[in-house]
């Protein structure tokens, strides 16, 4: 071999190691979030909400504070428990006025039903875990920004949302880059954050 091409042959080989060290190590194309279906209305009353029942045009009219539990079901005066989940605040009125008619409690009667706060719940590897309160615009990234943010062994890139009984994984890191892949969430929806191995 010519010994004038030794140092030419050495500086590319030199070069090409470097190139391929820096390709090697690059970041991989991050993959999406998965499209999680928006099946429940935000205007369909769900487990968890608080609402207000105006009771009027009666005797002794009341405005009453309750929360519809895990069996979708709220506690009146006079009728006791009446479901309340998955139907609007305008049919819960409407069922409301026609069980105390029916059963003859009042002759007339008008039902009011408004929401009074609904939550989505943030559980595992955060600050503060708990009910946040949901707002029309919260997102994944923002509701663990509202539980106080990720503890420091929080598996961010590994988020647990559940709707509707069904699980979806969701990456934190990935939703505060692109806020295209940052969940919109849905009145109770949680977030549960694992703990990472390291």
């Amino acid at each position: 071999m010519n010994a004038a091409r030794l140092p030419v042959l050495v500086l590319s080989l030199a070069l090409w190691l470097a190139w391929s060290g820096c390709t090697a190590g690059s970041t991989p194309v991050l993959a999406s979030n998965p499209t999680i279906p928006e099946s429940a209305s935000s205007a369909v009353l769900r487990p968890g909400d608080s609402l207000t029942v105006v009771l009027q045009g009666i005797p002794d009219p009341s405005t009453n504070s309750v929360q519809i539990d895990d069996q979708g079901l709220i506690s009146l005066p006079f009728i006791g428990s009446t479901k309340a989940a998955e139907v609007s605040t305008s049919d819960l009125s409407r069922a409301i006025r026609a069980e105390y008619l029916n059963r003859r409690f009042y002759t007339a009667i008008d039902v009011s039903v408004s929401i009074a706060e609904r939550f989505i719940y943030v559980g595992g590897e955060v600050a503060r875990p708990g009910r946040v309160v949901w707002t029309p615009d919260l997102t994944a990234s923002k509701a663990i920004q509202a539980a106080g943010g990720f503890s420091l062994y929080a598996k961010e890139n590994a988020v647990n949302l559940t709707r509707d009984s069904r699980s979806y994984p969701v990456d934190i890191n990935l939703a505060q880059r692109r806020p295209s892949e940052d969940p919109r969430l849905l009145p109770g929806d949680s977030l549960q954050v694992s703990r990472s191995a390291f």
